[in-house]
C-alpha cells in the first residue's frame, strides 16, 4: 500500500529537506549492499489485490470509506478512486504449497471485503476495468479525500491545464475528455512480489521485464473503457497516459515517463533504477524524515529509508525494485504491477504461478538477457501483448519471432513447470494452475476475449445489459473454481433474463446518434431524418456541447408558420428545442417514464458531465417494458395455478 502521511510540495524547505533525505537514504542502501546487510537465503512473495466496489446496478460504488470501516482490518486500505479497494496479504516462503495457501487467503479477503460491502447494499467485484464505468463515475467528487491522492492529481493535471483528453485506438476508438486523473482510478490491478537477493536483484529484475509481456497476453482482462472496447488490456495504455507528466520540451526530447516499462536494461545493480528515478522524476509528495539512516546505521539498527520508498513509490514502472523490512530484517524485492485483477481468484494465482515458475526456471539464463534481446523488442512486446492478448506477435530471445500463445505452449509453460516443481510446488498443485494456463491458452479465451466475444454479436443498444450482466457474471464466480475459459459467453436473452438485465437508462439508450449543429440548414436535418427514419436529432457544437434537440414537432411548426415560406434558408438554431429533456445514464427506467411524461416529450436525451452519451426514445421504454411483460405474465401465471 501506498505512504498515506504526506505533505504536498508547497513548501519549499519541507521539499529541499525531503530530497536531502532520499539521497541519504540511497547512499544509506548502498552501504548497506556493500556490508551485506541485506538478507538473503530467503524467498518471500507478497500479493496486492486492488478491486471494485460496485452498487446494487452495477455500477461503481463510492463508498470505500464506510467499507473499510465496517472491514476494520489494517490489510485493507483505500486506492485513488472512492469506488476501489486494495488488500495486502502476508508474506510468505515461495515454494511448496504457497499456491494453494495464496489462493485460500485471497478467497478470504475477497469474502471479508464482499461482507462489509453488502452491508451497505454494495458488492466487490474483481475485474481489470468495470464494464459498467461512466464517465460520470470518474469526477473530482470520487477522489479519495487523502492528502496522497491530493497531490496525484494536482500534478497531473498541473501540466494538462483545466482538462486533458484521453486517445485510445482499439477495436473502438476512444477519445474522453477529463478534468481530473480519477479515470486512472478505472484500474485495478493484481500486483505480487518477490524477494530476491542483491547480487541477483539486477538480472531477475531484468527476467521479470522479458516475461511480462506473455503473461499479460495471457492474463488480460480489460477490453472495455467507458462504454469502448479497446485494447485487451486497456489498463496499461490507460495508466501511462493519463500520469503523462512530461511537459512538451521532454516530449521532444524523450524524456523517460513516469509510468512504463523503463529505458534500459539493468547493467549491474537496481541501484541504478533507484538513481534514475531520483534523477529522472521531481518528487510530487514529501514526507517528514523518519530517522538518520546513518546514525540509524552506527547505532545497530535497520533504517527505513522512508523518503526513498515513498519517492519510489511515485513512479509507476510495471516492474519495480523495492526495499522493505520484514522481521527487522531489511531485504529487496521487485514488485510486478502489469497485470489485471481477476475474473476469478484461481484465474489470479494460475498467473502468478506461471510468473514464479518462470523466475525460477529461467534465472540462470537471466544475466545473459541484455545480450539476446533489445530492450525495446521487450518493451515493444508489452504493449503488444497488451493491445492484442494471446494474437501478439512477440520478439523473444535470440531474435525469434512468435506469437505469444505459441510462446507459451511450446516454451513457457512447461519451463514454468520446471520451475515449480524445482521449487517443491506438489505436482497436483502444479498441474491444476498451469493446466488453467494451457487450457487458456489452448482455446484462446482470456477474461478479455470473454467479454469481447460476448459483445462482438450483440446490438449496439444491448451491449449496455450485456456488460451488466458480465458484472453479475464475475461476482457470481469470482471465488468458485471454474476460471473463465469455462465460463459460457454472455448472450442477450429473451423473456425474463432480458428483462431483468435492462434496469437502468444506460441498459437501452441508443449511443449511435447522428447529431446536427446550429448553423446547419434545416434541410439537411430533415435528410438526415428521413435518410435514418428517426424523429429525434440533437444539436451539438463544433467543440460537442449540446444546445438543443431538433424533432419532426418542430418541423411541423415550421411547415405551418411563416418559415417554410422563406426564400432564405433556415437554420437549426432558429426552429429547435433549446432546452431539451435530459436524464443519467444510472437512472432507474422507472424514472426515465416519468420525465417523458412530464415533459411531454418523444425522447429523452441522456446526458453526464455535460456530455452527450446517447438518446432514449418512447419506443426504446416501450420496447423495455415489453420486455418485462414475460416475466410478469410468468409470475402471474404460477400464482394462478
Amino acid at each position: 500500500m501506498g505512504e498515506h502521511r504526506v505533505h504536498d510540495t508547497s513548501d519549499e524547505q519541507r521539499t529541499r529537506t525531503f530530497v536531502r533525505a532520499m539521497l541519504d537514504d540511497i547512499r544509506a542502501l548502498e552501504v548497506m549492499i556493500e556490508r551485506d546487510m541485506i538478507e538473503r537465503g530467503v524467498r518471500r512473495v507478497g500479493v496486492e489485490q486492488e478491486m471494485y466496489i460496485v452498487d446494487a446496478n452495477d455500477y461503481p460504488a463510492p463508498v470505500s470509506d464506510q467499507v473499510l470501516e465496517n472491514i476494520a482490518d489494517p490489510r485493507f486500505g483505500t486506492e485513488l478512486a472512492r469506488f476501489n479497494l486494495e488488500a495486502n496479504l502476508d508474506p510468505q516462503p515461495l515454494g511448496g504449497e504457497f499456491l494453494r495457501v495464496m489462493e485460500s487467503g485471497l478467497g478470504s479477503a475477497l469474502q471479508q471485503a464482499d461482507r462489509a460491502a453488502n452491508t451497505i447494499g454494495a458488492r466487490i467485484v474483481l475485474t481489470g476495468i468495470l464494464p459498467t464505468l461512466q464517465d460520470e463515475h470518474v469526477t473530482l467528487a470520487n477522489l479519495t479525500p487523502e492528502v496522497r491522492y491530493q497531490c496525484l492529481n494536482d500534478t497531473c493535471m498541473a501540466v494538462r491545464g483545466e482538462r486533458f483528453t484521453l486517445v485510445i485506438d482499439g477495436v473502438d476508438h476512444f477519445e474522453s475528455s477529463h478534468d481530473c486523473a480519477v479515470v486512472e482510478g478505472a484500474s485495478t490491478s493484481f500486483q505480487f512480489h518477490l524477494q530476491v537477493a542483491p547480487e541477483e536483484a539486477g538480472p531477475l529484475y531484468n527476467l521479470s521485464q522479458l516475461i511480462t509481456a506473455p503473461i499479460l497476453a495471457a492474463a488480460a482482462n480489460s477490453p472495455v473503457l467507458l462504454n469502448r472496447r479497446v485494447w485487451h488490456e486497456t489498463r496499461v495504455a490507460l495508466f501511462e497516459r493519463t500520469f503523462e507528466y512530461r511537459s512538451a520540451s521532454q516530449l521532444a526530447r524523450e524524456f523517460p515517463t513516469r509510468v512504463g516499462f523503463g529505458e534500459a536494461w539493468v547493467a549491474d545493480s537496481v541501484m541504478e533504477i533507484f538513481r534514475e528515478n531520483a534523477m529522472r522524476h521531481h518528487v510530487i509528495m514529501v514526507r517528514d524524515p523518519v530517522d538518520d539512516p546513518f546514525q540509524t546505521l552506527n547505532e545497530g539498527k535497520i533504517p527505513e529509508l522512508s523518503a526513498l520508498t515513498l519517492h519510489n513509490g511515485t513512479v509507476w514502472r510495471w516492474n519495480r525494485p523495492c526495499y522493505g523490512i520484514t522481521d527487522g530484517k531489511p531485504h529487496l524485492r521487485i514488485e510486478n504491477r502489469a497485470l489485471p485483477a481477476g475474473p476469478t481468484i484461481v484465474d489470479q494465482v494460475a498467473n502468478v504461478a506461471l510468473y514464479y515458475g518462470l523466475m525460477q526456471s529461467m534465472a540462470t539464463d537471466a544475466i545473459s538477457i541484455p545480450e539476446r534481446i533489445a530492450f525495446e523488442d521487450a518493451r515493444l512486446n508489452l504493449f503488444a501483448a497488451a493491445q492484442n492478448g494471446l494474437a501478439a506477435r512477440l520478439t523473444w530471445l535470440d531474435e525469434q519471432r512468435t506469437g505469444a500463445g505459441e510462446l507459451l505452449q511450446r516454451q513457457l509453460i512447461p519451463a514454468a513447470r520446471e520451475g515449480l516443481a524445482a521449487l517443491q510446488v506438489p505436482a497436483e498443485d502444479i498441474d491444476y494452475y498451469l493446466g488453467i494456463i494451457e487450457e487458456r491458452v489452448s482455446c484462446g479465451r482470456t477474461g478479455a476475449r470473454w467479454l469481447l466475444d460476448s459483445l462482438a454479436s450483440t446490438p449496439e443498444d444491448q451491449r449496455a445489459a450485456i456488460c451488466r450482466q458480465a458484472v453479475q457474471e464475475v461476482h457470481q464466480r469470482q471465488g468458485d473454481s471454474i476460471p473463465v475459459h469455462r465460463w459460457d459467453l454472455v448472450r442477450p436473452e429473451a423473456g425474463t433474463a432480458a428483462g431483468q438485465s435492462m434496469k437502468t437508462v444506460g441498459d437501452i439508450m441508443t449511443t449511435n446518434l447522428f447529431t446536427a449543429r446550429p448553423e446547419d440548414l434545416v434541410d439537411l436535418a430533415t435528410s438526415m431524418m428521413d435518410w435514418r427514419h428517426v424523429r429525434h436529432v440533437p444539436v451539438e457544437t463544433v467543440k460537442g456541447e449540446l444546445v438543443g434537440l431538433l424533432s419532426t414537432r418542430e418541423l411541423l411548426h415550421l411547415r405551418a408558420g411563416d418559415m417554410f415560406t422563406r426564400e432564405q434558408p433556415v437554420p437549426v438554431s432558429e426552429i429547435m428545442q433549446h432546452d431539451p429533456a435530459t436524464i443519467s445514464p444510472n437512472a432507474d427506467l422507472g424514472e426515465a417514464f416519468e420525465r417523458i411524461l412530464e415533459n411531454d416529450a418523444g425522447c429523452l436525451l441522456v446526458v453526464a458531465r455535460g456530455q452527450l452519451l446517447g438518446i432514449v426514445t418512447e419506443r426504446d421504454l416501450l420496447e423495455a417494458a415489453v420486455a418485462l411483460l414475460p416475466a410478469t405474465r410468468t409470475k402471474s401465471e404460477t400464482s394462478t395455478e
